[in-house]
């Protein structure tokens, strides 16, 4: 282990953010007597291949400088290994970073939060979820949401949320339920038929949609969130209620908390971090204190 800190950096994060919030955290960091390198890679493989190889040489931690797609790349090059993970959050949705308590798209004030870490080893578990082997923080979308996700992707105005919001309501015109297959755990296999079925390792996904708003990082569960069948008119009211996690009590909503999570719909892609998966079936499984994360401690377990 050294004292070099690996900045894992998407310069288009959040229409060029990424880049621009490198050198003001690099500088606090430097400030705080570590020695910083920079990782920039040409695509997504290249920047994967990248990151696993910083860790592999030993780098004190891995900084990833991004939103949450870069996020998901880093959590296949630090999950399972003693190399601690700090998170500057500056792209569109910041999810995962928002479920965290930490600072968003303030660079140089999380950088501080991840040298303050390092310094007084307050680095903590928290739990990942696996799915399509890959890890995920936040959420496995299927379903509307998915669909959404797919309108989403080949929007290029506004960002954000508010595209989510625009692609959400693009989707309600071919809105429709789907017949599911779901399994939890070891139970039985479960025929239903949903809006949208959601496996949160964390609390929210589009950007501040707190769809699985109970969920906790260190519980070692995932937390299911099945939207029934409903109506436009029925998702329309429901829908405000997800950005304030108070979905969760509407009488079309249910919820339910697992370690493995079996799912099976036709015509539906599955997305994790906000990337693309293929196509349902999916296993999601938890996977308890797989990464450590450089934060404040704090308190996330269920009492």
């Amino acid at each position: 282990m050294t004292s070099e800190i690996t900045l894992f950096v998407n310069p288009t994060a959040g229409r060029g953010r990424g880049a621009a919030a490198a050198r003001p955290a690099a500088r606090v960091l430097r400030d705080a007597g570590f020695r910083v390198r920079t990782v920039v890679g040409t695509d997504a493989e290249d920047a994967a291949s990248r990151a696993k190889e910083a860790v592999a040489a030993g780098t004190a931690a891995l900084v990833a400088v991004g939103g949450d797609g870069l996020l998901s790349l880093a959590l296949g090059a630090v999950a399972g290994t003693r190399t601690p993970l700090g998170v500057i959050a500056v792209g569109s949705g910041n999810d995962f970073g928002r479920s965290l308590g930490l600072p968003v798209r303030a660079p140089a004030e999380a950088a501080a939060v991840i040298a303050r870490a390092l310094r007084e080893d307050t680095h903590h578990a928290v739990d990942l979820g696996r799915v399509a082997g890959r890890w995920y923080g936040t959420v496995l979308a299927t379903g509307f949401d998915s669909r959404v996700n797919d309108r989403g992707n080949r929007m290029r105005l506004p960002l954000g949320r508010f595209r989510y919001d625009l692609a959400i309501l693009a989707e309600l015109a071919a809105f429709r339920p789907t017949p599911y297959r779901l399994r939890l755990d070891d139970g039985p296999v479960r025929e239903i038929e949903a809006t949208l079925v959601a496996v949160g390792n964390s609390t929210s996904y589009g950007g501040g949609m707190r769809i699985c708003a109970d969920a906790r990082l260190d519980d070692g569960l995932l937390d299911i969130t099945v939207v029934g069948p409903c109506s436009r008119a029925t998702l329309l009211k429901v829908f405000p209620r997800v950005y304030r996690g108070t979905h969760l009590t509407h009488p079309v909503v249910t919820s339910y908390r697992a370690g493995r999570v079996e799912l099976d719909a036709a015509g539906l892609t599955g997305y994790a971090d906000g990337e693309p998966l293929g196509p349902l079936p999916l296993t999601a499984t938890a996977h308890p204190a797989a990464l450590r994360l450089l934060a404040p401690p704090r308190k996330t377990a269920r009492d």
